[in-house]
């Protein structure tokens, strides 16, 4: 195999332990000490994308990606949103707060009155339904599906009647403030596993119309099913550009995604900070081999060798040890990853956080592998830079005259 004379002896530097064992010490550490913290760097941010995905599928399920509000002057519900590339649907809903009773407790919760069938086809809730279906919430019937955090809490179960009671349109009466209330029976139980299972109530949306004393018309607003939530910015926007006030999922849970983003980013830096120290660790490796090879670059020189290729040979010898090191670390990363939850299951670590207790949630995104392999990489080549460089400051006459 034929390749460049400085890689050659690059390559030859960077594989000799004979010369010295302290060197070759050094090198181990730093190959070591790169592929660990890749390693660590690409299961940390696997598990992390898992959670927030899974936070995305079940908060976001619930949560209505964006909502049209309707104005006096300009019903929107007539209008294709559809149209929008990330729009996947769109159906009326009238959202309000109430409260939910039972004989054993009392709850504040957000009422969501829905179309049923357009939940049932485009709503992760329909999919997550313990007992009864979306479909049950038929108009007239007084039905409503709660989470089963809340079903729990109130002590309810399929086909108990409760009670709600809903502030908005109420009016005074001789003894005061008489709020709206009617009789529901519990048609249907989900269980998303998220924060909001016991904080949401749905109802057929002429029912929550009829529970305030209002119409569908005057209360509605329109829901909108994205294909991906975290998209939602360039849908407001447009619709924003024609005059229509919208709402969307940030308003409730933004604070949460920004939060997890955040410890996403700083977990990323604090583990690429042991890359980086690991990385430069081939400095001080590097600088001791050029110490030590004075008396070869002089001949090198004296024979020919131009000084960029001499500064060659040890950006080779430096790069040899990151490309091994990152190779190992993106290697174990993938296996740990692919096996964690095997490897949990075979220690006996108690985690089950993931859905229906299936471990930890893992999603590996490649464009973050490639990303993290660029970054390793880079900063394995500016730690060679340096040692390089005091390579080709050698006199070769200083260089030779004791040898």
């Amino acid at each position: 195999m034929h390749y460049p004379l400085s890689a050659f002896v690059g390559l030859r530097y960077a594989k000799a332990a004979k010369g010295s064992h302290f060197i070759a010490f050094i090198n181990f550490f730093s190959v070591v000490g790169i592929a660990l913290g890749l390693m660590a760097l690409i299961t940390v941010l696997a598990v992390m994308n898992g959670f927030e995905g899974e936070l995305k599928l079940r908060n976001l399920g619930i949560t209505p990606h964006v909502l049209v509000h309707h104005q006096d002057e300009d019903r929107v519900g007539s209008r294709n949103f559809t149209v929008f590339p990330e729009v996947l649907a769109q159906a009326e809903q009238i959202d309000y707060e109430g409260l939910i009773q039972s004989s054993s407790a009392l709850q504040g919760v957000m009422i969501q009155g829905v179309d049923s069938q357009a939940m049932q086809q485009h709503s992760i809730i329909a999919q997550n339904m313990l007992v009864g279906s979306l479909n049950n919430l038929v108009a007239g019937h007084y039905g409503v599906v709660i989470g089963h955090a809340l079903a729990r809490k109130l002590n309810l179960s399929i086909g108990e009647k409760t009670r709600l009671l809903a502030a908005k349109n109420s009016f005074f009466g001789p003894f005061g403030r008489i709020y709206n209330q009617r009789i529901f029976t519990v048609v249907g139980i989900f269980d998303m596993s998220s924060a909001l299972d016991d904080k949401v109530v749905l109802l057929n949306i002429d029912d929550a119309a009829k529970l305030i004393r209002s119409q569908v018309d005057k209360e509605s607003d329109t829901r909108l099913f994205l294909d991906d939530a975290f998209s939602y910015l360039s849908v407001v926007q447009q619709l924003n550009a024609q005059g229509l006030s919208t709402t969307d999922w940030r308003t409730q849970q933004g604070a949460l995604f920004d939060a997890v983003k955040m410890e996403k980013n700083m977990m990323s830096l604090m583990l690429l900070l042991i890359i980086a120290v690991a990385a430069f660790n081939i400095v001080s490796a590097l600088v001791m081999v050029v110490t030590e090879k004075q008396g070869d670059i002089a001949i090198l020189l004296t024979q020919g060798m131009t000084r960029q290729q001499v500064m060659q040979i040890f950006l080779f010898n430096g790069l040899y040890n990151g490309i091994k090191g990152t190779l190992w670390g993106v290697l174990g990363g993938l296996l740990l990853v692919f096996q964690l939850n095997n490897m949990i299951e075979l220690l006996n670590i108690p985690i089950y956080l993931g859905p229906n207790g299936q471990g930890l949630p893992i999603h590996l995104e490649w464009q973050q592998v490639v990303y993290l392999v660029g970054i390793s990489l880079l900063l394995c080549f500016l730690a060679s830079l340096y040692p390089a460089y005091r390579s080709v400051k050698v006199e070769p006459a200083r260089a030779l005259k004791y040898e």
